[in-house]
């Protein structure tokens, strides 16, 4: 097995661990169990918690801003093609185990300095929506809707009927064209 999908395995088992357990219960120790190697195994990918977490919130910034890049590639009309691409990565293509999200909650927790990569990311976002051609405030609040619905989800607070949220989605979208 190579390094690459071993760290992955590493980074879905601590997330497993957070989303099930909680914070709290994040150990190196419950990691390796979860992910079925030692704590040695553990400790030569991610040498500490800290780093653990670390690379559980750099792993989600990263394939969560590389799929919202390719979305706008292809969206061939340019106006408004990040923010559309954004509604439409966080609504219907979300990181597939949905527990990886977990790192954003350990982080706050273990040291809020290593959610740095996504406040970065949410910097980068906020410029490109502002300057695509649409009206930044319109823009900004499309965001800020798609963040409240994502978070609303990710903390367990509600979740909306899935029906509903497709509607959500289609008025978001229509609402950057008016």
């Amino acid at each position: 097995m190579s390094r690459v999908s071993r760290k992955v395995e590493i980074l879905n088992a601590a997330s497993k661990v957070v989303s099930e357990r909680g914070i709290f219960e994040l150990t190196l120790d419950a990691v390796a169990k979860q992910a079925g190697i030692s704590k040695g195994g553990l400790l030569y990918h991610f040498p500490s918690k800290e780093a653990l977490v670390e690379g559980m919130v750099q792993h989600l910034a990263v394939n969560y801003q590389e799929k919202i890049e390719d979305n706008a590639k292809q969206d061939p009309e340019e106006t408004g093609r990040w923010i559309r691409s954004y509604v439409d990565v966080t609504f219907n293509q979300t990181y597939q185990n949905k527990d990886m999200n977990a790192g954003l909650l350990a982080a706050k927790a273990v040291n809020p300095d290593l959610l740095d990569p996504i406040r970065k990311l949410y910097e980068e976002w906020q410029e490109q929506i502002e300057n695509e051609g649409i009206d930044p405030m319109k823009a900004t609040i499309i965001r800020l809707a798609t963040d409240g619905i994502w978070l609303a989800e990710l903390f367990d607070i509600y979740h909306i009927e899935e029906e509903k949220k497709q509607e959500i989605y289609k008025v978001l979208l229509s609402s950057i064209d008016e």
